[in-house]
C-alpha cells in the first residue's frame, strides 16, 4: 500500500487569508547546543572511521571543528558523513535500498573540505543519534582529525514544560518522558510527522500531535497554525489534502485520504474545547462541513462506496479490509460534527447531523455486526482495526463495545497492527468499554517493547513479531522518530491517571 497520488497540473483552492494567518502564527525556534560523549580524536586516514554518539536522540544542524596530523594538507579531505537515529540504522547499507520511497531522504553526505583545519558547517538540518564518519581520502601528506562535534538542536516545544511524571511506576513514567521527547523533536514550524523524512504536515498526525500537546507544551498557537494551513490550501472541491507542503510557499499535497480528512472536525472540536477561539471557529468551521458533506456524499445504499475506502490509510496493511473502518470513521467525524454545530449554533445542522449519523449507525450495525462471531466483521474478515473504530465510532450498544474489545484483544494472525497510530485508537478503545487495565497492560506492552529494543524516542513503525519491518521496502527510511507515536503522555495524564474517556 503505497500513499502516493500524482496529479499532473494540481491547483490546490488557495484561501489567501487563511494562510496569511497562519504565517502570522510561525512560531520562533528554540536552540540548544549538545556535543557528542567522549570520542577519540586520534589522526584518521584513508578509509578509517570515527563513530560519535550524543546519548539522545537530536534535531539540528551540525558543525565540525576539523585539523591535521603531519605535514601540510596538499589535497581536500573527501568526507562521507552517515547520520542514523538508531544503532540498527549503522548497519543499513544506503546503495542496497531499493524501496518506493526517494533515496534522497537518506542522511548521507560526501562533502569535500577544501581549507583544513577549518570548521565545517552542513547547510541541511538533520535527526540522529549517531554520526558516522568515514574518510575517503586525504593524501599521504596528512591524517584528518575531528576536534568537535557539535549540533544546534532546534524545536519550537518550550522545553521548560517537559517535567518528569512521577506516578509511581518507573515504566510508565519513562514512556510517558520518551513520548514527550518525540513530540518536542517534532514540533518546529509546524507539527512535523517525522524531523528525519517527509517533515511535513499529516492531519492523521497532526490530530494526535495535538491530543498530546494540549496535556504538555500547550502550545494551541501552532495548532491553531497547522488547522490553518490545512483549511488554506485544498482541494479544488473543497477537501483536505491528507498533507501539507509547510514551507516558504505552503501548499496542499496532491494526496487525499478519506479518514484523514474527517480527521479534520475532530482536531478542530479539540482544539476549540482548549481554547474557546471564537474566530477559528467562524474561519474552519465551513472546512469542517465541507469534509463531513463530502464523506456523507461517498455512501451508497448507506455505506461507504469502494472508491472511498481504497482512500482509507487506517493502517500500514495491504490485508486489511477496510469497508467497515471507512464507515466507523465517517461515523466518528459526525459525532465531532455535531459538536462543532451545538458550538457555531447551527440549530438546523445540528438536527440533520443527528438523523445521519443514527441512519449509519443503523446500517453499520446491520451490515458488519456477527452473532455468530459476536464482532464486527468486514466482508469475511476479522480485524483489530475494524473492532476499535466501531467502538470508536459508537456503532454498537455498550455490550457488544465491550464484548468486540475483549475479542480484539484475543485475535492472533493477521492483518496485525503495525503502527503506533493504530496502537492509539487500539488503547483508546479498550479505555471507552471499560477495560484499563488491559488498556494499560497494552500501553506498556508496545510502546514499551520499543523501549526494551533501544528506542530514544517513539518510531513510526514497531511490529514486535517482525522488528526490521518497514512499509517502505528498507529499514533505513524509517522514521524512529514520529508524529503518530507521541500519544502515551496523552494516554497516561488524561485517561490513565485521571480516569477520563471520551
Amino acid at each position: 500500500m503505497a500513499l502516493i497520488s500524482i496529479i499532473e497540473d494540481f491547483h490546490p483552492l488557495i484561501d489567501a487569508r487563511l494562510l496569511a494567518r497562519a504565517e502570522a502564527l510561525r512560531p520562533a525556534l528554540q536552540h540548544e547546543e549538545r556535543l557528542p560523549l567522549p570520542f577519540n580524536d586520534a589522526p584518521l586516514g584513508k578509509g578509517a572511521e570515527l563513530l560519535l554518539d550524543f546519548g539522545e536522540h537530536l534535531v539540528g544542524r551540525m558543525t565540525l571543528t576539523l585539523g591535521t596530523a603531519g605535514s601540510h594538507p596538499d589535497a581536500p579531505a573527501t568526507v562521507k558523513l552517515f547520520f542514523a537515529e538508531t544503532l540498527r540504522e549503522l548497519d543499513e547499507d544506503p546503495a542496497a535500498f531499493d524501496g518506493w520511497l526517494s533515496r534522497s531522504w537518506i542522511q548521507e553526505e560526501t562533502v569535500h573540505v577544501d581549507e583544513l583545519p577549518g570548521i565545517l558547517t552542513l547547510p541541511r538540518r538533520y535527526a540522529f543519534r549517531y554520526l558516522r564518519i568515514t574518510v575517503l581520502d586525504t593524501s599521504p601528506k596528512y591524517k584528518l582529525i575531528v576536534r568537535n562535534a557539535l549540533c544546534r538542536t532546534e524545536t519550537s516545544a518550550d522545553r521548560t514544560r517537559m517535567k518528569p511524571l512521577c506516578s509511581g511506576d518507573e515504566k510508565l513514567d519513562r514512556i510517558h518522558a520518551v513520548s514527550l521527547k518525540t513530540l518536542a523533536d517534532c514540533m518546529q514550524e509546524v507539527f512535523e510527522d517525522g524531523p528525519k523524512r517527509d517533515r511535513r504536515l499529516w492531519m492523521g498526525d497532526l490530530r494526535l500531535q495535538a491530543l498530546t500537546n494540549a496535556v504538555s507544551f500547550r502550545n494551541f498557537d501552532l495548532v491553531k497554525r497547522c488547522l490553518y494551513l490545512f483549511g488554506g490550501s485544498r482541494f479544488p472541491d473543497g477537501r483536505v489534502s491528507a498533507n501539507v507542503f509547510a514551507g516558504a510557499r505552503p501548499e496542499g499535497d496532491d494526496t487525499f485520504l478519506f479518514d484523514y480528512a474527517l480527521l479534520f472536525p475532530a482536531a478542530l472540536e479539540e482544539y476549540l474545547e482548549g481554547t474557546n477561539d471564537a474566530e477559528a471557529l467562524d474561519d474552519l468551521y465551513p472546512i469542517a462541513m465541507e469534509q463531513i458533506d463530502y464523506g456523507l456524499r461517498q455512501q451508497e445504499d448507506g455505506l461507504v462506496n469502494a472508491a472511498a475506502v481504497k482512500d482509507c490509510f487506517i493502517d500500514w496493511s495491504d490485508t486489511l479490509d477496510r469497508t467497515a473502518c471507512a464507515g466507523a470513521v465517517l461515523l466518528y467525524a459526525l459525532r465531532y460534527a455535531q459538536r462543532l454545530a451545538e458550538r457555531k449554533g447551527d440549530a438546523a445542522r445540528l438536527e440533520e447531523l443527528r438523523r445521519q449519523s443514527d441512519t449509519l449507525r443503523e446500517a453499520l450495525l446491520r451490515r458488519f455486526w456477527s452473532e455468530d462471531e459476536q464482532c464486527f466483521v468486514s466482508n469475511g474478515q476479522i480485524s483489530a482495526a475494524s473492532q476499535v473504530w466501531m467502538v470508536l465510532a459508537d456503532a454498537g450498544t455498550p455490550e457488544q463495545a465491550r464484548q468486540t474489545m475483549r475479542r480484539a484483544l484475543s485475535l492472533r494472525g493477521t492483518p496485525h497492527m503495525t503502527t503506533p497510530y493504530m496502537h492509539h485508537y487500539f488503547v483508546m478503545a479498550l479505555l471507552k468499554v471499560g477495560l484499563r487495565t488491559e488498556a494499560e497492560q497494552h500501553l506498556k506492552d508496545y510502546w514499551g517493547g520499543m523501549l526494551d529494543a533501544g528506542a530514544d524516542t517513539f518510531w513510526e513503525c514497531w511490529e514486535p513479531e517482525k522488528p526490521g519491518s518497514s512499509p517502505y521496502g528498507g529499514l533505513i527510511v524509517n522514521s524512529f522518530c514520529h508524529a503518530w507515536s507521541c500519544t502515551p503522555a496523552y494516554i497516561i495524564e488524561k485517561h490513565l491517571l485521571n480516569q477520563d474517556t471520551k
